[in-house]
């Protein structure tokens, strides 16, 4: 079956050169975006009710934009200036590209890994005298307090902020003939908003393997997967996808 509609379980890219709009031009093809789960920050009271005191820590351990974000906001509502001595360890340049948001980036001490939490690891036994905090979602992937453990470093872990299901019965009659998902939490969300839902023909792509885990647990499809080594991206995916099945166009 030919591929028209395409929904997108993130939020609208806000860069114009995105891949995806390329992809919606190139192949005539509707792409909507819609968050299925989105992010809620959590008060400073609920983080002083974890024992945090942000005056303990030398070192600020970020492994995404949301961990910036909300370290910085409960900084704020605890009235708590970030010292200039303070140390970032960023899980990728993209995370410390987006420090600069709130912080000098030339006049700070900050350590970037290339990508996944185990690139990091290195730079953070380096500095092992430091106190690491970890401001953090409630849905933590196992392999970092497991590589934290295993590095005999000072650190805390805190829930600065939640992730939310989205309301989505809106869509309760709409149709799609792909649905994207990056995350268990959007196959949690599709579940949650729609406990009956059956796949019948609507194709179902995935980003990573834990996503990929979570679709079949449910009994559902994958008829598109990524990362793989001739398609690294969601959008690669899609296309080699799209012009094998619309060929007839």
């Amino acid at each position: 079956m030919k591929v028209k509609t395409i929904l997108v379980s993130q939020p609208e890219p806000k860069i114009e050169n995105s891949p995806y709009f390329d992809l919606q031009e190139k192949q005539k093809v509707k792409v909507d975006f819609r968050p299925f789960i989105h992010v809620e920050g959590v008060s400073a009271k609920e983080i002083r009710q974890q024992k945090i005191d942000l005056t303990k820590y030398t070192a600020i351990i970020l492994t995404s934009r949301n961990s910036v974000d909300h370290f910085f906001r409960v900084a704020e509502e605890m009235r708590f200036k970030v010292p200039d001595t303070m140390k970032y360890f960023c899980q990728s340049e993209a995370v410390a590209y987006y420090l600069q948001k709130y912080v000098v980036y030339r006049k700070r001490k900050i350590y970037v890994g290339k990508r996944t939490f185990e690139d990091l690891s290195p730079l953070i036994k380096k500095y092992k005298d430091e106190t690491f905090l970890l401001p953090t979602t409630d849905k933590v992937k196992p392999i970092i307090p497991e590589t934290l453990d295993s590095l005999n470093v000072n650190w805390k872990q805190a829930t600065f902020y939640k992730t939310v299901i989205s309301d989505l019965s809106d869509l309760a009659n709409v149709y799609y003939d792909i649905l994207v998902f990056f995350s268990p939490s959007g196959i949690e969300s599709l579940f949650h908003n729609f406990p009956d839902f059956k796949q019948n023909d609507t194709r179902i792509a995935v980003f990573g393997n834990t996503t990929v885990k979570a679709v079949k647990e449910k009994g559902l499809r994958v008829d598109i997967s990524a990362p793989t080594p001739e398609t690294p991206s969601m959008t690669m995916a899609l296309q080699k996808y799209i012009d094998a099945v619309n060929k007839g166009k």
